[in-house]
């Protein structure tokens, strides 16, 4: 079996699906390495590192025809899909619940489409493989870092003969593997620092890395399925965003963490709360993205500046700024799920195993993953049995 490992050519993304490191992993069992030509120098891991580590660097041509599994770490552009064949297999972080389409797309062309997102990350066994917790540890640190470039004072208190300044007060919302991250990084900095999260069990969480932890007094548990938070209703958000920006007034620096799987993100912070933040205030949304965000107004990759004077960062991808130690993670986490799946040096997919009927998105031409499947499924078909058949004869 020939595993390919792609130069990423998505905007900004740095990061490379397998560092030199975890090649002789994939050896051992039975694989070939072959790495595209510079597909690891953005994350300061050259071709030749690769060579020392027994992998055979190619052109992208080559790759695209020798690789049994191909290795990505967001999901493969239009042009890649297009030069993917049946048979293939690709493995990355590739977004089925917000790009369906593209589940659909692999699956019309026969090939096996494997997500990392998908991972059941209750399950103590699959930790290894949780690329969405390694990556967003990533961002939780980056994040900080951002919010101090563009914090126009000190983090820690300081005095010096010139006076004394304050720490900054920073409020991390969500309480999630990023948030916790987040907290900690501040910390670190010397920031006063409190947490929220809608979910009553974190607080010893938020408390346990040197938090505050913000107790709303009409606050309703919201714990949801597979280690997330459920969405809010309409009445129990209006209470929470009321009481909420009170809080948010309080601080000079809000991080948003709030994510919901295939959803739009739930807005934490609300145009009202921005006019009631001081000048010079800064807000990270990492809930930005194309459905919306947590921070009224924030669009990702870009940064606003208000009437007020409140700095709003849509975060954009923290972790391929941070591409060396981004990559060593996944690189773990690939590696992992796909020695899971091989069996005598060839994948092997068993849909009856809990952690592929997760991350498996596509085989034999179908859509088999039920939550994906279930979006491409014609609403008024009552018959669908959680398949969709995209062999180009129907959905």
């Amino acid at each position: 079996m020939k595993v390919g490992v792609v130069k990423e050519d998505a905007p900004g993304e740095r990061r490379v699906a397998l560092v030199p490191e975890t090649v002789p992993k994939l050896q051992a069992a039975g694989a070939e390495v072959l790495v595209e030509a510079g597909a690891g120098e953005a994350a300061w891991f050259p071709d030749s590192a690769y060579a020392a580590a027994g992998a055979v660097v190619v052109s992208d041509s080559e790759l695209y025809e020798q690789s049994d599994v191909i290795l990505t770490v967001t999901r493969p552009s239009l042009g890649q899909v297009g030069r993917l064949r049946a048979g293939q297999a690709v493995f990355g972080l590739l977004a089925p619940l917000i790009h369906p389409e593209l589940a659909q797309a692999l699956a019309a062309a026969g090939v096996t489409a494997v997500s990392l997102d998908g991972l059941p990350r209750t399950l103590s066994r699959a930790q290894p493989m949780d690329a969405l917790s390694s990556q967003a540890n990533v961002a939780g640190y980056k994040a900080v870092l951002v919010a101090a470039e563009a914090y126009g004072r000190f983090f820690p208190l300081l005095i010096t003969a010139a006076g004394t300044a304050r720490p900054a007060r920073l409020l991390v919302l969500g309480a999630g593997v990023a948030g916790l991250q987040a907290i900690g990084t501040a910390r670190r900095l010397g920031a006063v620092v409190s947490g929220y999260d809608v979910r009553p069990a974190t607080k010893t969480e938020v408390e346990s890395v040197g938090a505050t932890f913000i107790e709303l007094t009409g606050a309703v548990s919201a714990v949801g399925e597979g280690g997330y938070a459920r969405q809010l209703t309409d009445e129990e958000r209006r209470a929470q965003q009321d009481e909420l920006s009170g809080h948010i007034a309080k601080h000079d620096i809000v991080i948003t963490t709030a994510q919901v799987p295939g959803r739009r993100p739930p807005e934490l912070v609300t145009a009202d709360a921005l006019k009631a933040m001081g000048p010079g205030s800064v807000l990270v949304d990492m809930g930005a993205s194309a459905l919306g965000g947590n921070v009224a107004g924030s669009q990702p990759g870009q940064t606003i500046v208000t009437d007020e004077g409140v700095t709003i960062i849509g975060a954009g991808n923290l972790p391929a700024q941070v591409p060396t130690a981004a990559s060593n993670a996944y690189s773990r986490n690939v590696s992992s799920l796909l020695l899971h799946m091989i069996s005598d040096g060839a994948l092997a997919v068993d849909l009856g195993d809990e952690i592929q009927a997760g991350v498996v998105i596509t085989h034999d031409g179908k859509v088999v993953q039920q939550a994906t499947a279930a979006l491409l499924a014609p609403p008024s078909d009552p018959t669908s049995d959680g398949e969709a058949d995209v062999d180009g004869t129907g959905n």
